[in-house]
């Protein structure tokens, strides 16, 4: 399995702390985001990565290639992250992946059971919800069925309707990834459309109905893990770390 980290966007919501650094390379309490990301993904055995780099790239691999030269490495570059969204990062992965992904942002604090969880789920395709009816229009929500398939994904759906946040950790099958990269291409070859967040793909995957290509949500509320957007969510993961760490 292979694990992809898309780090290439420029978070202006997090200015003036990314003027001069990359999201992934701040620091919460005495490590960065993408040193607990790495971390958290070789405790399950994982050792095989993909980085989707842009804003800033060279200090990303700098501090990748010092901290952790023993990792397998592929480093894509995302020259134009100023003008596309995340599905475009994601994208540009199609031909460097051998077999089943976990996928991650870049910005996320979490708990490495999370993944734990997800690889031992048992399902082909799933990802990490954290369930809770505290939510917000910025969040990537998810609607299930009885089973906890999801049925909807993204932004723009029902409040109301969502069991949680769908928080950025996902696997997917080499089988679903075929689906998803055809109709990616078809998107950002064909259509250009290169603005938009994976999860709209995620959807389209969806609603074909093919069996073999269900999500399933994984509860992980009970873990810690939250995105890193604002200045204030920063100030409150550190919050959270001085009182879990």
């Amino acid at each position: 399995m292979q694990a992809i980290i898309l780090a290439a966007g420029v978070a202006r919501r997090l200015r003036p702390l990314t003027d001069s650094t990359p999201k992934c390379l701040l620091n919460i309490r005495s490590k960065n985001l993408l040193q607990r990301t790495i971390e958290n993904v070789t405790a399950n055995g994982i050792n095989d990565f993909i980085f989707v780099t842009g804003y800033r790239e060279n200090m990303i691999k700098d501090f990748l290639n010092e901290k952790f030269p023993e990792l397998n490495k592929t480093f894509i570059t995302n020259a134009d992250y100023e003008n596309n969204n995340n599905s475009y990062s994601l994208w540009m992965t199609k031909n460097f992946i051998k077999d089943d992904i976990l996928l991650l942002d870049s910005d996320i604090l979490f708990d490495e059971k999370i993944i734990t969880k997800l690889l031992n789920s048992g399902f082909d395709n799933c990802l990490a919800v954290n369930f809770t009816d505290n939510l917000d229009e910025e969040q990537i929500k998810v609607i299930l069925d009885k089973e906890n398939k999801i049925s909807d994904i993204g932004k723009a759906i029902s409040i109301e309707r969502s069991a949680g946040e769908s928080i950025g950790i996902e696997k997917f099958s080499a089988y679903f990834l075929k689906e998803l990269f055809a109709i990616l291409d078809r998107k950002i070859s064909k259509e250009n459309n290169v603005n938009e967040f994976y999860e709209a793909s995620f959807q389209e995957v969806i609603d074909k109905g093919e069996p073999r290509n269900t999500i399933y949500a994984v509860d992980v509320s009970e873990f810690t893990c939250m995105e890193i957007d604002t200045v204030q969510d920063y100030e409150n993961a550190q919050i959270i770390l001085t009182n879990n760490e």
